[in-house]
């Protein structure tokens, strides 16, 4: 499902748009920035912070994530079904690819969701619609922010 471009995008930029729903079914979207690539068809992020998040997903495990390369104007978006594991319930290759990563923040985690991955989209801007190719937008969008701080 992740292709190689979509896990470049996604490794660059772990900062993910969380989004669950709420158990009166209405959605629920937090970041997340801990998240690691077990496979192509399996994310996962430490729990950090996440009561919501973690108590949606144990009543409705319907998740989407939303990676973006703001220079870039590219997004990744990753639908799947979740499960939070307690750090007891973590197997070594799950604990490896974390201690790899943000071992700083592993002895911080209460557990880690886990993703199924279902589907996967890469997001252009509609800049690229227009001609516009990936250098001139990274270069166009830095200055942006150069100029913002």
């Amino acid at each position: 499902m992740l292709t190689e471009e979509m896990k470049k995008l996604i490794s660059e930029h772990s900062a993910g748009m969380v989004a669950t729903i709420n158990e009166d079914g209405t959605p629920s979207v937090s970041p997340k920035a801990t998240f690691v690539i077990l496979d192509d068809r399996t994310i996962a992020f430490g729990n950090l912070r996440s009561p919501g998040t973690i108590a949606n997903i144990g009543n409705k495990p319907s998740t989407e994530v939303c990676f973006i390369d703001v220079l870039a104007r590219k997004a990744v978006r990753v639908s799947g079904t979740a499960r939070y594991l307690r750090n007891a319930g973590m197997s070594e290759t799950l604990k490896a690819a974390f201690a790899e990563k943000w071992s700083d923040y592993m002895s911080k985690f209460g557990g880690v969701v886990e993703i199924s991955i279902t589907g996967t989209e890469l997001l252009l801007s509609p800049a690229y619609d227009l001609g516009l190719t990936e250098p001139e937008l990274r270069e166009a969008n830095l200055a942006h922010l150069q100029r913002l701080s």
